[in-house]
């Protein structure tokens, strides 16, 4: 189950890590990737990519998908800045120097780091932001015997199924309680687990579980 991240009115997921090489130190192999020194929860743009609106999330929170909103910030390179660029069908994006770049798929950290390694050869010790500006990429299709069935954009990863069956406008009077379930896709397999939703109104622990982007919630 993918963690918990933050909400609000406009969805900002920020995640930021930045590495200064000292002149008298040279950056290790790996500068691309976050400095240990700085804890991931609470990283720090440098003030070019600064927004008042910015939520610093770790970066297990989210991984990127099609349709998302980023925003990227190349520390004192505000040419190869972009403050809202889409993520294409395909899972890329387009930036300056780097060309087509592969964003579905990865945390902003891991996007980050791999701009930053593209960007290498251009510039001295890049210093790059990325932060997901608005999540699209996140669904949810809830079908059967509810009141409004369809596919819908959650903006949250603290939603359960019961969330959703009140987003759907909740069960018919069809519906069959003792039978419904939740189809999430493993890999290249697909795994059905019934949801019990007796237990989940009685508040049993684990019964109300979170959904996944992508699952299928089937009320028959």
């Amino acid at each position: 189950m993918i963690a918990r991240f933050v909400t609000a009115s406009t969805l900002v997921l920020g995640l930021t890590s930045f590495a200064y090489a000292q002149e008298s130190a040279p950056a290790p192999d790996s500068a691309p990737v976050a400095s240990a020194a700085v804890p991931r929860e609470a990283v720090v743009a440098p003030p070019a990519a600064a927004r008042s609106e910015a939520v610093i999330v770790d970066p297990k929170d989210y991984r990127i998908g099609p349709e998302d909103v980023l925003e990227f910030s190349v520390w004192k390179n505000p040419d190869l800045s972009r403050d809202r660029v889409p993520v294409r069908p395909d899972g890329k994006v387009s930036l300056p120097l780097v060309n087509d770049i592969r964003a579905a798929g990865l945390t902003a950290n891991e996007l980050r780091a791999e701009l930053a390694e593209r960007l290498a050869p251009f510039i001295q010790n890049p210093e790059v932001a990325v932060i997901v500006r608005d999540i699209h990429s996140f669904k949810v299709s809830v079908q059967g015997n509810v009141r409004m069935p369809g596919q819908y954009e959650v903006k949250s990863s603290d939603q359960t199924v019961l969330d959703m069956l009140a987003r759907a406008q909740g069960l018919t009077e069809f519906a069959n309680k003792g039978n419904i379930a939740v189809v999430r896709r493993n890999g290249d397999r697909q795994e059905r687990t019934k949801f019990n939703y007796g237990d989940a109104i009685d508040g049993k622990e684990g019964a109300n579980f979170l959904i996944q982007p992508g699952d299928i919630i089937i009320v028959n």
